[in-house]
């Protein structure tokens, strides 16, 4: 009696689900009443927020994961741009369409935190769609700033809290400032030492000069230009003539990006003077030739 009361109760069970299935066409055919799936929805990044994981150069769905800014995290998003719909691929290498997508960035960026973007410890770099995305109508770049622990060599991701927005309008811990050189062999400069302008020091941050199109410097010939380039941003910043006695006034040292960003269209070369000769304590800004004087000996 039992069994039978079992075995009831489950083709009742069975003639509800089935019930439940069904659309009430009475067609009896449950294959085809079934609704299509969805296309696959493409999806364009927010602006504003931030990442706990490392820059990644394509970005997938899955991989998409934003915080608020004022959460501990590596990377944040300062603008979203679009690359024309009719893009059959997502741009890669040095494509023009990838150098477009930088310069636009490297704009918006310098907006976004009120000053060039150079002129703090800051890193711009661009995203774009993954494969998948894109084939579902992602044609969306992404400009992405971090906070590094160094613009020298070496240099690594901090992890922060709070927004990059508006950060370079006043003296704040991430604008370049003063520097202590480090030597290196033939009595040059091998590296760059944030220090408090309140202690005697021999260099100074003095801004950014942009390099014309061309290829990498790699000849002694190529880096002229760009030392020629620093030393006019270098005049401006203390308040003297650009002119053959610059040189006698103070040394110059130029950092231009990395080879590979160089060929993505980053061109913006930090600039610093450099006194071989002395120290001084407090920022040279403005001070002028009597600041800045001549060295004659």
């Amino acid at each position: 009696m039992r069994r039978s009361m079992t075995v009831l109760s489950a083709v009742a069970t069975m003639a509800v689900l089935l019930a439940a299935c069904g659309t009430g066409d009475g067609d009896g055919d449950l294959t085809d009443d079934w609704p299509a799936l969805p296309a696959a929805a493409a999806f364009t990044p927010a602006v504003g927020v931030c990442q706990v994981a490392d820059f990644i150069d394509v970005v997938s769905l899955a991989a998409y994961q934003p915080i608020d800014c004022a959460e501990p995290h590596r990377v944040e998003t300062v603008h979203v741009g679009a690359f024309p719909a009719a893009s059959p691929a997502p741009p890669s290498g040095s494509s023009a369409e990838l150098r477009g997508a930088f310069a636009d960035c490297d704009t918006r960026a310098s907006g976004y935190v009120g000053d060039d973007w150079r002129a703090g410890r800051l890193r711009l770099s661009v995203a774009v769609p993954s494969g998948l995305s894109w084939a579902a109508g992602s044609r969306w770049y992404r400009c992405d700033l971090s906070e590094l622990s160094t613009v020298e060599a070496a240099a690594t991701v901090v992890t922060r809290t709070g927004s990059l927005r508006d950060v370079l309008k006043s003296p704040y811990p991430l604008r370049l400032g003063c520097q202590q050189t480090r030597g290196g062999k033939g009595g040059g400069v091998q590296g760059l030492v944030p220090i408090d302008c309140a202690t005697r020091h021999d260099a100074e941050f003095v801004g950014v000069w942009r390099a014309p199109e061309g290829g990498y410097p790699t000849r002694q010939a190529d880096w002229l230009p760009l030392y020629a380039g620093c030393r006019s941003v270098l005049g401006r910043f203390v308040g003297v003539p650009d002119d053959a006695e610059l040189r006698l006034r103070s040394g110059v040292v130029v950092r231009p990006p990395g080879e590979g960003r160089w060929r993505v269209g980053d061109r913006g070369v930090r600039c610093y003077l450099w006194l071989s000769h002395r120290t001084v304590t407090g920022s040279l800004r403005g001070v002028g030739p009597a600041g800045l004087p001549v060295r004659t000996s």
